[in-house]
């Protein structure tokens, strides 16, 4: 799964805003939603597999993270959308720069 299908869901959009807050057991991400934890594990699932999030193994722990790359990816999906937005309204604003023909004080 890509990494905008996965952000589709807001459970797990709410798992990666937690999650860029500080890094979260599975269990600590559990208990903020009403969801079961295989429902929870499976968000998670799709999350890793989308590169958003990494998995630390701590004896009977799994400590998630935000994946920078998977961020980086997102930033630079980003960066190309604003160049394109970016250029194309400088020259809509060029254009209705111009004087309206007709216009220019010599109408009389």
């Amino acid at each position: 799964m890509d990494r905008f299908t996965a952000l589709a869901d807001p459970t797990r959009r709410s798992i990666v805003e937690m999650l860029g807050e500080r890094p979260l057991s599975a269990g600590e991400i559990g208990a903020c939603f009403s969801a079961s934890a295989p429902a929870i594990s499976q968000h998670l699932k799709v999350l890793r597999g989308a590169g958003l999030v990494t998995v630390e193994v701590r004896g009977q722990q799994r400590i998630y993270r935000l994946d920078p790359a998977g961020l980086e990816a997102f930033d630079a999906w980003l960066s190309k959308v604003r160049r394109f937005w970016g250029h194309h309204l400088d020259l809509l604003e060029q254009e209705l720069a111009k004087p309206e023909p007709g216009e220019g004080g010599n109408d009389g």
